[in-house]
């Protein structure tokens, strides 16, 4: 079962990401903030971080940067799932060392296969090599 980590600190947005996510038969796991989701993903390993870019205490690009240093985590996507939508964000979001930008409000139906395709990209780069 592919793990994956939710870093997001709106309970609403935790609970349908995490429905939509146990839905399709992934096992998910949780933190509410930056710090919290930076220790649980260097010994959870996941296939994939989904994180929120306006945390607490540490934002989202301060994350994935860190995220990036744990060379356990190099080839990890992280998918920024974020209501940042203003021209340069979803750049900025990249260059922090996301693998990706999904906007809120998500799309419920599409969600899913949004995540996976990122996970199946980081299957065919290993793949490759």
């Amino acid at each position: 079962m592919k793990k994956i980590l939710v870093i997001e600190d709106n309970e609403q947005n935790l609970y349908l990401i995490r429905y939509i996510l146990e839905d399709c038969g992934f096992e998910v796991f949780s933190a509410m903030d930056g710090k919290g989701g930076i220790e649980l993903a260097a010994s959870l390993l996941p296939d994939a971080i989904l994180l929120d870019i306006q945390l607490p205490v540490m934002d989202g690009y301060e994350v994935a940067r860190s995220l990036r240093r744990n060379p356990d985590l190099a080839d990890a996507p992280i998918i920024a799932v974020t209501s940042y939508a203003m021209p340069g964000d979803k750049e900025k979001a990249i260059q922090s060392g996301c693998s990706g930008y999904i906007e809120k409000p998500i799309d419920p139906d599409m969600f899913a296969s949004q995540v996976q395709a990122y996970m199946q990209k980081r299957h065919n780069k290993r793949g490759n090599e």
